[in-house]
């Protein structure tokens, strides 16, 4: 199930640019400098990926809790069946349940931290400005942690966060140097087919959780797997 972290990174940068392309936009990397423009958007993508791996690392441990109690195939039918509903069902259903509501204040200083960040040229600047992105609130990152909690351990739920964000970094390498070929009809056509490849990764952990006994997709029993391979060593 890794690879469609790495999948849903790819196609919803698409989505994601919204969100972070201004920021990509705005970053006061070296205009006459290309080497060192380079590795000031490589300081900026690790600061990124170093969010997300933490951000799997958080969701990745609830996923361990829940899967101690034996609770790992329910839990990763029940993570298939939200994705498809948050897809399928009008927004306006979930903004009474809006996630980064409680987080506004959190939310507000990373924006403030953002905003000086971008004022400064300092080799950590960049790598400051990409972790503090990492953290702001985007439908995309939702998605993506939903596969971390259903990872069902600390590491995978890291590496799910991780593959994510190593799916988003060529067209967010993009933006940064070539902005003006991000907009355009194949743009709109794979900002469609999102939703599409969400409710099919939604469907994937159903299947994976249902336990049918198909090998890499849904397994006999995810349990008696992790089991089986803790016992190798």
């Amino acid at each position: 199930m890794l690879y469609t972290a790495f999948i849903l990174g790819l196609l919803g940068s698409f989505h994601c640019i919204g969100m972070c392309g201004p920021i990509a936009f705005m970053l006061p990397v070296s205009r006459d400098n290309e080497v060192k423009k380079f590795l000031q958007i490589l300081l900026y993508h690790f600061g990124r990926l170093l969010a997300y791996s933490l951000i799997g690392l958080t969701f990745g441990l609830i996923g361990k809790s829940l899967n101690l109690f034996g609770l790992q195939q329910h839990l990763s039918i029940g993570i298939g069946i939200l994705m498809i509903l948050v897809i399928l069902l009008p927004s306006g259903r979930f903004q009474k349940f809006n996630l980064s509501q409680p987080l506004y204040r959190f939310i507000g200083r990373i924006k403030s931290s953002l905003g000086a960040a971008l004022k400064k040229k300092s080799p950590d600047t960049f790598f400051t400005i990409g972790f503090l992105n990492g953290f702001l609130p985007c439908g995309l990152v939702y998605m993506a942690v939903f596969g971390a909690i259903a990872a069902g351990s600390i590491y995978t739920g890291s590496l799910y966060m991780l593959l994510f964000g190593l799916g988003t970094i060529p067209l967010m390498t993009t933006a940064v140097y070539f902005s003006s070929l991000l907009g355009g009809t194949m743009k709109r056509k794979i900002q469609k087919f999102i939703p599409v490849f969400v409710v099919l990764i939604g469907a994937l952990f159903i299947l994976r959780g249902l336990g049918l006994g198909i090998p890499y997709i849904s397994p006999a029993s995810i349990g008696h797997e992790i089991t089986s391979s803790a016992s190798c060593h």
